[in-house]
């Protein structure tokens, strides 16, 4: 690199004397220069030249890649080109006999002569390796999108893998850009031409370049690459592209979370940091899907004290490394622990006395916990019981209980044990110093045990994928996204209310199984089949964000809804609470007739310790 960057400060020290000199040549129409004017400009030849080179070195135009040379690099050409020219003339005028001999024109000729040479070098050098390749061997492809995003992976690809790939044309839906070029490739159609095209063309590979593309516009794309027979990529998301450079290394796969996809998360980031940052901030269940991005989130934007909980050795270890190596001065202290140790619990609170608390430790697997009644009420009832109570005993400032959207209606034990934490939070709230905040959302895309990487792995083994019902459907988010909203809702939260997250519209999951067979390169029904297994225990058809007595109001923020509190009885929660203990330590099976007590709108049934439900 260094001996590039000294061949272009040679290049450039050597067009000095062409310019000086063209510059008497031009001032005297062509013809041959006077002796006494050639004598001087041959005599301030080395001042010219020495004071133009440390101008350019000063000024940093050899910096810059031939090969990306673009306006700013002219612009700083043009700037040293100035500079250097009045530096010359007022070092003359000091020490050529007030410029005797040196016509006042030349260094006006000279900075024009100079500029040009430096600036159409550098442009002839960039058209050279720009230079179009269509006549070039390599992977014939199509751009989707005649954007910013297209038109600067066309100059990446052009650059980068000049013989590698050929790009043929651009399509785009923007009527009015049909029939340009960009580059001198054309943009010759909207997509629906995409099949006619491959064809004709005898395309390769596809690329969509439409990073601000929603999910209805990607699936439209999707489904025109997938009935084209052909090989595609995508960018990412417009919220991914922050560095505003476009790669051939930024493409991948389409995935499945780009159909689903959303609108970016537009977040109050002041607020947040405000309400979190320099601040000790106690994450339970760390390792978890959940836990695990709310701790890179808060590591990323906030000066606070993490400290990290979870029972998993393996997952903490894991969410510890990543943090360090990503972020090494944040402050992270890792407990491994379990939020139904008491005395574990108490040590934390009182060793590090946090001044918020993210409650996202719990067991969520519906089918599993239908036949673990005691291990479910205590994880995710009782456990949460111990951390609200410390939290309330410490006065911590917040406490974020990370609820779901099966504690609506519940039909499982697991939503049950939800709808009962967030009961006891809200009972809470009404006697404590400390904020409970709930926030309740469904599934999230990507997190452990979800569906998604069910059917993959289902897919890779070649079949058959296993769908419960062909009318199930479920809300569906990023965990990056919920993570964000809970953040949100945990600025701006008010005391004991439930905060739901805007989850879209509800999505068939037969219809997700075949989206995803689909991006593999595979056809529902022919190569992947589809079974329906009926519904597991605990399972509902379709899940639902808000209980019929909990009046929806929006906030704020149009993502995040507040659903109003039930009435809570106070006494028939502790004496619920102290039932549950005592029948807990009993292993008594009675336990699921405790949480009905609760939470009478649960329809569980045949319940019994160690054992699934009918």
């Amino acid at each position: 690199m260094l001996l590039y960057r000294w061949r272009i400060v040679l290049h450039d020290m050597m067009v000095v004397p062409i310019a000086w000199l063209g510059a008497y040549w031009l001032r005297y129409n062509l013809e041959s220069i006077p002796p006494e004017f050639l004598d001087s400009a041959i005599y301030t030849l080395p001042v010219v030249v020495s004071v133009q080179v440390v101008t350019n070195l000063f000024i940093g135009v050899h910096r810059g890649e031939w090969r990306f040379v673009s306006l700013p690099d002219l612009s700083l050409i043009a700037r040293a080109v100035f500079i250097g020219t009045a530096l010359i003339a007022l070092t003359l005028f000091l020490v050529a006999e007030r410029l005797m001999f040196v016509p006042r024109s030349v260094f006006v000729l000279y900075a024009l002569i100079l500029g040009i040479a430096m600036c159409g070098s550098r442009l002839l050098y960039r058209l050279f390796k720009d230079r179009h390749f269509s006549t070039r061997s390599g992977r014939k492809v199509v751009i989707l999108g005649a954007g910013a995003a297209g038109e600067q992976l066309l100059r990446d690809l052009r650059r980068n893998h000049p013989n590698r790939y050929n790009i043929v044309a651009f399509l785009d839906d923007d009527s009015e850009k049909i029939g340009r070029q960009i580059h001198r490739v054309p943009i010759v159609a909207s997509p629906d031409v995409l099949s006619d095209l491959v064809f004709r063309w005898d395309i390769d590979l596809v690329l969509i370049a439409v990073p601000s593309a929603n999910d209805t516009q990607m699936k439209r794309l999707v489904n025109l690459c997938e009935g084209a027979g052909i090989e595609f990529r995508t960018l990412p998301g417009a919220h991914e592209l922050v560095s505003g450079r476009v790669h051939l290394g930024d493409m991948r796969e389409v995935r499945i979370d780009d159909l689903l996809g959303r609108d970016p998360v537009k977040l109050d980031w002041h607020r947040i940091k405000h309400s979190l940052c320099d601040k000790t901030v106690l994450v339970t269940g760390a390792g978890g899907s959940i836990g695990s991005e709310l701790c890179r989130q808060l590591a990323s934007v906030c000066s606070a004290h993490l400290v990290l909980f979870d029972q998993s050795e393996y997952n903490l270890y894991q969410i510890e490394e990543e943090l360090r190596e990503r972020l090494p001065d944040a402050k992270l202290t890792s407990v491994l622990g379990d939020v139904c140790d008491v005395a574990a619990v108490r040590h934390v609170f009182e060793h590090y006395q946090p001044a918020a608390v993210f409650h996202a430790a719990a067991y969520k697997h519906v089918p599993l916990l239908e036949g673990q009644l005691r291990e479910a009420i205590k994880n995710n009832a009782l456990g949460t019981r111990i951390v609200a109570d410390l939290a309330n005993q410490h006065e911590v400032e917040k406490f974020v209980l990370i609820s779901t959207d099966k504690a609506v209606n519940p039909s499982s034990l697991m939503g049950a044990c939800k709808r009962v934490a967030e009961i006891y939070c809200q009972q809470l709230a009404a006697q404590s110093v400390t904020k409970y905040i709930i926030v309740r959302f469904g599934n999230v895309l990507g997190s452990a045990g979800s569906v998604v990487p069910k059917f993959q792995k289902q897919i890779k083994a070649g079949g058959p994928v296993t769908v419960t019902d062909p009318q199930m459907t479920r809300y569906f988010m990023t965990i990056t996204e919920a993570t964000q909203l809970i953040l949100e809702a945990s600025a701006m939260g008010e005391d004991g209310r439930i905060y739901v997250l805007d989850m879209g519209q509800p999505v068939l999951i037969s219809e997700l199984a075949e989206q995803l067979i689909r991006l593999s390169g595979k056809e529902p029904g022919e190569d992947i089949e589809i079974v329906y297994t009926g519904l597991r225990p605990g399972e509902k058809l379709h899940e639902e964000l808000f209980h019929d007595d909990e009046n929806i109001t929006s906030t704020e923020y149009e993502k995040i809804h507040l659903a109003a509190t039930r009435t809570v009885d106070a006494a028939k929660v502790e004496r619920i609470y102290a039932l549950l203990q005592e029948k807990l330590d009993a292993y008594d099976d009675s336990l699921a007739d405790c949480i009905r007590a609760l939470v009478p709108e649960y329809q569980g049934t045949d319940l019994h310790l160690g054992k699934k439900s009918a």
